[in-house]
């Protein structure tokens, strides 16, 4: 599993120059708020889920999308969900709770799990994510998260909330 460092080095060799800030940490979008100075654009919120039948999924939305497990289960097209374990969370995607993001996708060498992204954080000029940590948040412009997660092998599921 990767490093925020080696993650770090390889947004770098993509040519992806991301800004990053460290702050104490945060387990939820209302602890995040407090560590937003000078960190601009769309924030997201996580969740990692599996459904009834072992499917794995990662949704990632804007801070204040609503989410309904329900209705998400019908834009996934999949069985009723529920969160994954944190014991999950780390053998599929090598995080720890509070430090879910997208950018982990980058440890599921075996596309286990299928990426959702919520269309409208593409709106924003930046959107800011943790880089497996979170004690640090970084900032990537919607062409370099996507081209990110295209060459991880992750190409996300575009949803609209």
């Amino acid at each position: 599993m990767l490093t925020q460092e080696t993650l770090l080095a390889r947004l770098s060799e993509l040519g992806i120059s991301g800004r990053t800030v460290t702050h104490a940490p945060v387990y939820t979008v209302d602890e995040a708020k407090a560590h937003r100075d000078g960190l601009p654009g769309g924030h997201t919120k996580n969740l990692f889920l599996k459904d009834k039948k072992g499917r794995m999924f990662l949704v990632t939305a804007d801070e204040d999308q609503e989410i309904d497990l329900k209705s998400l289960r019908d834009k996934l097209d999949c069985k009723p969900l529920s969160f994954a374990s944190s014991e999950r969370l780390m053998t599929y995607l090598g995080v720890k709770p509070g430090s879910v993001t997208p950018l982990a996708v980058i440890n599921d060498s075996d596309g286990v799990v299928t990426l959702a992204l919520d269309r409208s954080l593409l709106s924003h000029p930046w959107i800011n994510v943790h880089p497996l940590v979170n004690t640090a948040t970084t900032a990537l412009t919607p062409d370099d998260l996507m081209r990110f997660l295209e060459t991880c092998g992750h190409a996300p599921l575009m949803i609209d909330f």
